[in-house]
């Protein structure tokens, strides 16, 4: 089962860096959509800050082991989505890295996942739809969302660059392609969540991909008829 899925996700590598770059201007476009002044966003930009803020007083050391733990984990949790057995998770005792292993060949997903996905923040809204269920969407917890917001921004931000071992194993030009898009996608979704729980977060697909289909349309006329 694992093996065809992998099979699956490689073939797909390609078209989906396509799509993350075709979105890039369908995600800013998407921000006129967002009331950014109701009192869940004010909340949010204030946890969002808060994280910041608490950075600069937490310990270096601290926060790396946060991020490698963060970083294996995603990488854990994907290859699980990909019916993958775990072998181990593993933290180097000087905080120099982690690694994880697993039984099959694996696809590009599992490798990219830690720079676009995030982890807490994805585990945090489904927690908090349940919630929902029984009381709307509190200044408190879009607070705490604006938090997991920033942390996942700046653990991929320190996660990016040119001693990196996965971004070769998938080829930098798919990470040019695909990472800014794939980023922006998170958090717009993320963004939209905080609105109006997962009924937001899924019209909010329907919305980029409405986008999408328009832009290429303009694309197609300004060939043709210009």
């Amino acid at each position: 089962m694992s093996n065809m899925l992998d099979k699956i996700i490689d073939l797909l590598k390609w078209p989906v860096a396509l799509w993350a770059l075709w979105s890039v201007p369908a995600f800013f476009q998407s921000l006129e959509y967002f009331d950014f002044k109701t009192l869940k966003f004010v909340a949010l930009f204030c946890g969002f800050f808060l994280f910041f803020v608490a950075r600069t007083s937490m310990e270096n050391s601290v926060r790396v082991l946060m991020q490698i733990i963060a970083h294996e984990l995603t990488h854990s949790f994907f290859a699980l989505l990909t019916f993958h057995k775990l072998k181990h998770i593993r933290i180097e005792e000087d905080n120099s890295g982690g690694s994880m292993g697993f039984e099959g060949e694996g696809n590009w997903l599992i490798i990219i996942a830690p720079y676009f996905f995030p982890l807490f923040g994805f585990f945090f809204m489904v927690g908090i739809g349940f919630y929902m269920k029984f009381y709307a969407l509190s200044w408190v917890v879009s607070a705490v969302f604006g938090y997991f917001i920033g942390y996942h921004m700046d653990t991929v931000a320190s996660q990016i660059h040119e001693k990196q071992t996965d971004l070769p194993k998938v080829s930098y030009l798919f990470c040019v392609m695909f990472l800014p898009g794939a980023n922006l996608w998170a958090i717009g979704s993320m963004l939209a969540f905080n609105s109006y729980g997962w009924d937001s977060f899924f019209k909010y697909q329907q919305l980029i991909a409405r986008l999408n289909a328009e832009n290429l349309k303009h694309l197609i006329n300004l060939i043709f008829y210009f």
